[in-house]
């Protein structure tokens, strides 16, 4: 179905190609993952799948690329539209009409498909996915897993053969993922149409693929079974990361495999008690910031409902739910910024600057006691250039002792980021970190982050980790709004689960995780009762255990 044949990608600003001699065979109905470091060239081998590259990303393709025996060299994506069907990160930035139903119908019409024909897509798509209840309905109503599944059936509707997905479940909780990641395996069992997903969140999507496509970084690319790819990649899920440490073979992709594994580890580990994946309380005295009876709104529909929180000083709080459930309205409340039909906020002097309500401060005080990253960090991005962003952040910032340089943040985050490099060319991992260090800048009591591992491979997460680490230990409350469970397990002390605007579940992360089949990470769900949350906390117990 797909053939890379000697296939390589230069790019002027780049020394050397992308992609370097690649050949590479997709079969029919195969579900593959691609992986790899943020920065090693998922995009270009997904991009030159559907003729984007090099027809609109420029560089020059060398080796020849086919797709159901057509040469992406000769037709540009417009010619492919039928046989290759192509979803981004954000299911949003591709919508064009206002209903579920008339999205799913648009391809159609762009490819002329006569209107009786349309008719029955529409209908037979509505009943693959399980969107026939919502046909009419408004696509900004949707929650975030049914946008995810319309944006699938407007490139179906078209019947392709080959289905490219751009981390389909990034912003997804654990339950709107499963939905769509259940409706994609059925399209590879039932269609057989084959399935290329690159995906950072390994621990969703891979019990499901054929194959993995492991891009090491060097241009070249390996292709194979899961079990051997993963067995010597330097890139694996948490599943993968605890048989490598158990020593288990074949490795186990899937919960159910590894707790059939499990057992023996299981008794090992019975004698001895975890140690703290963080090392911090998660009370310390007095709260940093008090939140009373916060309520938002939006046109009379309530999102908040009077939730009460306090944030101690060197705590890392998790903020949990599904989508809808109301985390990111109950952050800019915090912030001061946002809609707030009710309630107090006040943040405690730290012993220099002024203390307060944030909303009743001016913008320089306010940030200085809250700071927040948005879900989306280009709303805060809005000059030419990475160097006057960090200059911009530094001026602002001008007068507050504590703060650290914006570029020695970001190098701490994502180093090597040019200074002459437009914001908006960054990857969502980049423009992730540049915020992040715009906004730390301000050396904010408080600091609010909005889904920040959106777009981060796990190595970029760790990183994130120890910036959490060192905002922890400089006396900082940091609230972490996010659906990634397996960062919770190895950053958060605290964990608050939020539902319909209610705070529903409020705790230490080991008592509120481990007992959610929901938000449990891998290693609690194979290792239950146990309370490990993380391979490190296994590896730890087993090699203290081998040393004494």
């Amino acid at each position: 179905m797909i053939t890379f044949d000697q296939v390589s990608v230069q790019y002027e600003d780049r020394a050397d190609p992308v992609l370097r001699e690649v050949n590479l065979t997709v079969e029919e109905g195969e579900l593959c993952l691609v992986v790899g470091h943020t920065g090693v060239g998922k995009s270009t081998l997904l991009g030159a799948v559907n003729g984007l590259v090099p027809h609109f990303t420029g560089g020059t393709l060398y080796g020849r690329v086919t797709v159901d025996g057509r040469d992406t060299a000769d037709h540009p994506p417009r010619e492919l539209a039928d046989v290759v069907g192509v979803v981004g990160q954000d299911p949003l930035d591709g919508f064009v009409t206002d209903t579920v139903e008339e999205e799913l119908a648009y391809t159609m019409e762009q490819l002329a498909v006569p209107p009786a024909t349309m008719r029955k897509r529409v209908e037979e798509t509505l009943d693959l996915l399980g969107l026939a209840d919502l046909r009419h309905r408004a696509l900004y109503e949707l929650s975030g897993g049914q946008q995810q599944r319309v944006a699938i059936g407007s490139v179906l509707t078209a019947h392709p053969r080959v289905l490219v997905l751009d981390e389909p479940t990034s912003a997804l909780d654990p339950s709107a993922a499963e939905e769509v990641l259940a409706s994609v395996t059925r399209l590879v069992h039932d269609l057989g149409v084959t399935v290329l997903i690159a995906e950072h969140r390994l621990e969703r999507v891979v019990q499901y693929a054929d194959r993995v496509i492991h891009l090491p970084g060097d241009g070249t690319v390996l292709s194979g079974r899961p079990a051997e790819v993963f067995r010597t990649s330097s890139i694996a899920p948490p599943i993968v990361e605890l048989g490598r440490a158990a020593g288990w073979s074949p490795l186990p992709l899937s919960v159910r495999d590894a707790r059939r594994e499990a057992a023996p580890l299981r008794a090992r580990l019975d004698r001895t008690p975890p140690s703290p994946a963080r090392g911090r309380t998660t009370d310390a005295g007095e709260p940093l910031l008090t939140a009373r009876r916060i309520t938002v709104s939006y046109q009379r529909v309530p999102a908040v409902r009077e939730v009460d929180l306090d944030l101690h000083r060197g705590v890392v709080t998790a903020l949990m739910g599904r989508n809808g459930s109301g985390k990111s309205s109950l952050l800019w409340a915090l912030q001061g910024s946002g809609p707030r039909a009710g309630g107090t906020v006040r943040v405690g002097n730290g012993g220099a600057g002024k203390a307060g309500d944030p909303r009743d401060l001016s913008a320089a005080d306010a940030r200085r006691l809250v700071g927040l990253v948005p879900q989306t960090p280009t709303d805060l991005l809005y000059l030419e250039s990475v160097k006057q962003e960090l200059d911009q952040a530094d001026t602002e910032s001008l007068g507050v002792d504590t703060s650290p340089s914006a570029r020695a943040v970001l190098d701490r985050l994502a180093p090597g980021i040019d200074d002459a490099t437009h914001p908006r060319d960054l990857s969502e991992g980049q423009k992730l970190a540049l915020v992040l260090a715009i906004q730390l800048t301000a050396a904010p009591r408080v600091v609010l982050l909005d889904e920040p591992t959106r777009g981060l491979d796990y190595r970029a997460k760790g990183q994130l980790i120890r910036i959490v680490d060192e905002l922890a230990a400089e006396g900082r409350a940091v609230v972490i709004s996010t659906h990634d469970v397996e960062f919770v397990a190895r950053a958060a002390d605290r964990v608050v689960v939020m539902a319909e605007g209610e705070v529903v579940a409020d705790g230490p992360t080991p008592e509120v995780i481990v007992a959610s089949p929901v938000f449990a990470p891998q290693v609690a769900k194979i290792l239950a009762p146990l309370p490990y949350l993380t391979v490190a906390q296994v590896a730890g117990a087993l090699t203290g255990r081998a040393g004494s």
